[in-house]
């Protein structure tokens, strides 16, 4: 009875941390082509246009989300949002992603990974 239940916390703790990881990597990955399509645009139109170029490229990030995109980070932002607080005074989207993963690892991870050897003896 009780190996069922350390195994059953292990598998949860791998899938929270896999979705929140993935979360994190899909956000990055959005980042760094939203980023490398504004300093092409940068570079071909000039300064001139940097206000409308920005307000262009975060609108189509979002428009362009797949629907599994969306349930992994509504699934993330759900594990995560005990930790939204810590961070929610910074206006950097790197920082509260970052900060927010690094707890959720921390937690769903370590913590329930003792707590599963714990249980284990």
């Amino acid at each position: 009875m009780l190996s069922s239940i350390v195994r059953l916390l292990r598998l949860a703790s791998l899938v929270v941390c896999a979705i929140v990881i993935a979360s994190f990597a899909i956000f990055a990955l959005n980042q760094t082509k939203t980023a490398s399509k504004h300093q092409t645009e940068e570079l071909t139109a000039g300064p001139s246009t940097h206000s409308a170029s920005s307000a262009r490229s975060g609108s189509s990030a979002t428009a362009n989300e797949s629907s599994v995109h969306r349930d992994i980070d509504d699934a993330s932002r759900e594990f995560t949002s005990p930790f939204a607080g810590i961070v929610s005074g910074s206006n950097s989207e790197w920082l509260k992603r970052g900060v927010e993963l690094f707890l959720a690892l921390l937690v769903y991870g370590v913590a329930v990974g003792f707590v599963a050897r714990a249980l284990r003896i």
